[in-house]
């Protein structure tokens, strides 16, 4: 997530998008939203699996992003896998546009999070993994995690 000086709140984070994609780089995004969906979002009633954005007409929408309905709203309740429209300039979308045109290249959400008041999604620019690719980097997780339990083990003695 970029740095800055505004209080970040993570809201949800998408677990399944580091395993599934390979990252390439990352950039923060605003969202378009409902005031409904800003006060679901707070409350934590948001979900990131299997949502991903696309880039259509110059602008980049967020595909899948189940908001559940705030409860306590008055009047018609909003749909909640609707899609999003993403804030971005258009320099970063001319460069997403490029990138994305490459082969297997594609824009998955890893974070939703609140900077200062404001709702944000860092998006990552991906491609998506094989099976053995999979099977290769849960391998080398795996020994990292064996390298750092025999590390604590012998500074804990």
């Amino acid at each position: 997530m970029p740095e800055s000086n505004e209080k970040i709140h993570v809201v949800t984070r998408n677990r399944k998008a580091r395993h599934e994609f390979e990252i390439h780089s990352t950039l923060e995004a605003g969202i378009e939203l409902m005031g409904t969906e800003v006060k679901s979002i707070r409350e934590g009633k948001i979900n990131l699996a299997d949502s991903y954005a696309i880039i259509e007409g110059g602008q980049v929408y967020l595909k899948n992003l189940h908001i559940t309905p705030y409860g306590m709203a008055s009047g018609t309740p909003v749909d909640p896998t609707r899609t999003r429209r993403l804030l971005l300039h258009k320099r970063e979308i001319g460069k997403l546009t490029i990138k994305t045109q490459q082969r297997g290249m594609t824009l998955v959400p890893l974070t939703v999070y609140f900077k200062g008041k404001h709702v944000k999604i860092e998006l990552a620019l991906a491609v998506g993994r094989r099976k053995f690719d999979k099977r290769q980097a849960i391998a080398k997780e795996e020994a990292q995690r064996r390298i750092k339990q025999a590390l604590r083990k012998e500074t804990g003695k």
